[in-house]
C-alpha cells in the first residue's frame, strides 16, 4: 500500500477516538471513567487474543507489558482523570502536545533528530487544537494537569517504544495490539474496582456504548494504529493525534448541537494544516532493536487476515 494509503488508514484511529465523548456522554452510566476504561481495553484485548491465539514468548511478556501499561494502562485512566479535573477541553490540549514529547523520545530512542519544521508543526497543532476547545472560563487544577501531561507523555513514550522494539518475527500489529490492551486492561482492572466499587448496573443503551468502544474504537483503532507505526514514523504517526479532539468538535456541532465559533474554526484549520505537514517526507521505518526490521509488512498483515478468517471459522 502507498504512504499516503498508510497515512489514511492510521489516521481513522484518531478519528474514531474524536467519538468517545460523545458516546460517553449520551450512552454510558455517569462518573465511572475507569470502568470505562477498563471496558473498553480488556474485552477488546481478550477477543483479539482468542482470534490470534499467539502469546508473547521470551523477552516479550515484559515488553507486551511495558507497552500495554504505557498505550493503554496507565494512559486510560490518567486520561479519564484529566478531562474530568480540566474543563473546557483543556486536557485535549496537553494531549496535543504528544508530537513534541514524541519529538523528544525520537532523538533518546530512535535517534531521529527534530527539524525546526517539527518542533514548528507541534506547536502549531497545539495552538490549533487549543482554540478549538479551549473555554474563557476554563481553570486549572494541579492534579488535572499533572494526569494531563502524564497521560500524554505516556502515550509518547509507548508509541516511541513500540516503534523501536519492533515485534517478533511473524506476529502481525493484530496480535501484539491484543498483547497490549490485555495487559492494559489488566493492570487498569484493581485500579478501577478498587476507586469505583462494583460495576454499574448496565441498560441496552451501555451494553451498546460498551461494544462500540472495545470493538471499534478500541480493538480495531489501535490495530490500525499500531499498524501504522510500523510503517510510518513515530512523528508523523503521532501527528494524527490532532484529529481526535478535532473529531469530537465536529461530532459535538453535527450530532449534539453545539455551535462552532469562527475561531474554533480557524483552530481547525491550524490543526488540520499541521497535522499534513507533520507527515513530512517518507521516511523508512526504524523499528525493531538492533538486527531487526519490518521485513515484510505486507506479510505480516496477510498473517493478520488468516488470525481474523481463522478466529472467524473457529468460533
Amino acid at each position: 500500500m502507498h504512504r499516503a494509503g498508510t497515512i489514511a488508514l492510521t489516521a481513522l484511529a484518531p478519528i474514531s477516538w474524536g467519538s468517545t465523548y460523545a458516546v460517553a456522554t449520551e450512552f454510558l452510566p455517569p462518573d465511572r471513567p475507569l470502568f470505562t476504561g477498563l471496558m473498553r481495553a480488556l474485552p477488546a484485548g481478550l477477543v483479539l487474543l482468542a482470534i490470534a491465539r499467539t502469546l508473547p514468548r521470551g523477552v516479550w511478556w515484559g515488553k507486551a507489558a511495558a507497552l500495554g501499561a504505557l498505550n493503554i494502562g496507565a494512559f486510560f485512566p490518567l486520561l479519564f482523570l484529566s478531562a474530568y479535573r480540566l474543563p473546557g477541553g483543556m486536557a485535549a490540549v496537553f494531549g496535543s502536545l504528544a508530537p513534541l514529547w514524541v519529538a523528544g523520545l525520537a532523538v533518546l530512542l530512535l535517534s531521529e533528530k527534530p527539524t525546526v519544521r517539527t518542533l514548528l508543526t507541534g506547536i502549531a497543532a497545539a495552538l490549533g487544537v487549543s482554540l478549538v476547545v479551549l473555554r474563557a472560563t476554563a481553570a486549572l487544577d494541579t492534579l488535572g494537569v499533572l494526569a494531563a501531561l502524564t497521560s500524554s507523555a505516556s502515550m509518547a513514550a509507548g508509541t516511541v517504544l513500540t516503534k523501536r522494539w519492533g515485534r517478533p518475527e511473524g506476529v502481525g500489529p493484530l496480535v501484539m495490539t491484543g498483547w497490549q490492551l490485555t495487559a492494559g486492561g489488566l493492570l487498569i482492572a484493581p485500579v478501577a474496582f478498587l476507586v469505583e466499587g462494583a460495576p454499574p448496573a448496565l441498560d441496552g443503551r451501555a451494553v451498546g456504548g460498551y461494544l462500540y468502544l472495545a470493538l471499534v474504537n478500541t480493538a480495531v483503532a489501535y490495530w490500525l494504529w499500531f499498524r501504522g507505526i510500523g510503517r510510518l514514523t513515530a512523528t508523523s504517526v503521532t501527528f494524527l493525534g490532532p484529529l481526535s479532539p478535532l473529531t469530537a468538535a465536529v461530532i459535538g456541532w453535527v450530532a449534539l448541537g453545539e455551535a462552532l465559533t469562527p475561531v474554533q474554526l480557524l483552530g481547525m484549520a491550524i490543526a488540520l494544516g499541521a497535522t499534513l505537514l507533520g507527515q513530512g517526507k517518507a521516511a523508512a521505518p526504524k523499528g525493531g532493536p538492533p538486527g531487526q526490521s519490518f521485513r515484510s509488512t505486507e506479510g505480516i498483515d496477510q498473517k493478520d487476515s488468516m488470525d481474523l478468517m481463522g478466529g472467524a471459522v473457529r468460533r
